[in-house]
């Protein structure tokens, strides 16, 4: 019973976190110098965001949130981004170059476990490093993690696609982040999902360990199939990829949980190019985006959760500043190891015992927290 152990757990951290939040965000000093470059002189508080990509639009949105909250707090910010969702190499450079300016903190969402021994040398060098999103194993490899709560995430998707089976079988197709990598972010929010849709798992650390077929308890409760899990980096053309091998497997596939938006659209375009329509098959996603949240009012999404990358930023930066001029450090979330910046269902089809908000709230918030 340790899932349903760890659900209660989060669900109490989330309720806490809602009053944290709004007491984190206010408060701010203004200030100027928001920007790139050198190091300054003087009492100048430089912070290096180093982000998984510049191509997915929730890293973007993150950005703008840490340039603002820089902005206010008069730190100069340098940007940095990996070539794409996994290469590590052009983050370990961007930390590198952050000892070298003597930078007092770093915000990084890590592309994988080969980027935690120089996040080690910039705590040694004396950096306070922030992860955002992706809390890093283990997570003490960071001083502190602003993040989406990516298990409830995760069984949100899962406990509302239970109840719209309605005790008809799943056949389900997982497309994940990685498959040559295990990060906390790809298995949380695929574990999450099974859980929440009542599917007894393996290791909740896993990806791909649980029965390939059996019954789930979630709503009604039916029988499963799980046709397989594939990898698509996060990107919308991997999400399409992923969902033609998929069908290949098995062309009966009806439910589809994809790590992202991106992957979403992708596998949406798989399946509409296969004859599939809106009615025989259920898409479920995480991250909220604004044009995800769209995808959900035009119905290519029927769920997703939305989370909030402009709050981790902001927050991250505030932290910073606090340390540098207060000595005041960052506490994680009551009965988890990150902070915990919220997570809210988005459907335009509610369901009982899953509460959620329509796609006409969630695009008013859409990535921002407020």
């Amino acid at each position: 019973m340790k899932n349903i152990t760890r659900r209660s757990r989060v669900l109490l951290a989330a309720v806490s976190t809602s009053a944290a939040l709004a007491l984190t965000l206010t408060g701010c000093a203004g200030g100027t110098n928001a920007g790139s470059g050198d190091q300054p002189a003087g009492d100048t508080i430089g912070v290096s965001l180093i982000v998984k990509t510049n191509s997915n639009p929730f890293f973007i949105a993150m950005q703008d949130g840490a340039k603002a909250a820089a902005e206010k707090d008069g730190v100069t910010l340098t940007l940095a981004a990996g070539k794409e969702d996994g290469d590590e190499d052009t983050q370990i450079q961007a930390i590198e170059a952050a000892i070298s300016k003597g930078d007092k903190g770093i915000l990084i969402t890590p592309n994988g476990p080969a980027v935690l021994d120089a996040i080690e040398k910039a705590r040694d060098a004396g950096i306070f490093v922030i992860a955002l999103d992706t809390v890093p194993d283990p997570a003490d490899a960071v001083d502190i993690t602003y993040a989406t709560d990516n298990y409830l995430a995760g069984q949100y998707i899962g406990q509302w696609t239970a109840q719209k089976l309605d005790g008809t079988e799943a056949v389900i197709g997982l497309i994940d982040l990685f498959d040559d990598k295990a990060v906390s972010v790809d298995y949380n929010r695929d574990q999450g999902f099974l859980d929440g849709l009542g599917i007894e798992l393996g290791d909740d650390e896993v990806n791909g360990d649980e029965k390939p077929s059996g019954s789930y308890a979630g709503g009604k409760g039916g029988e499963y199939t799980i046709v397989g899990s594939e990898a698509s980096q996060g990107a919308e053309d991997g999400g399409r990829t992923a969902m033609e091998n998929l069908l290949a497997k098995n062309a009966d596939i009806n439910v589809v949980y994809t790590i992202n938006e991106p992957a979403a659209y992708g596998a949406y375009q798989a399946l509409e190019a296969a004859g599939k329509t809106k009615d025989d098959v259920i898409i479920v996603s995480i991250d909220g985006g604004c044009a995800g949240v769209g995808q959900v009012e035009e119905g290519i999404i029927d769920a997703t959760s939305q989370q909030y990358p402009v709050a981790m930023a902001e927050l991250g930066v505030k932290a910073i500043v606090e340390l540098v001029k207060d000595d005041k450090k960052p506490e994680v979330s009551e009965g988890l190891d990150f902070f915990n910046t919220g997570v809210k269902l988005v459907t335009d089809q509610p369901v009982d015992g899953v509460e959620s908000i329509d796609t006409a709230e969630a695009s008013s918030i859409c990535w921002g927290g407020k």
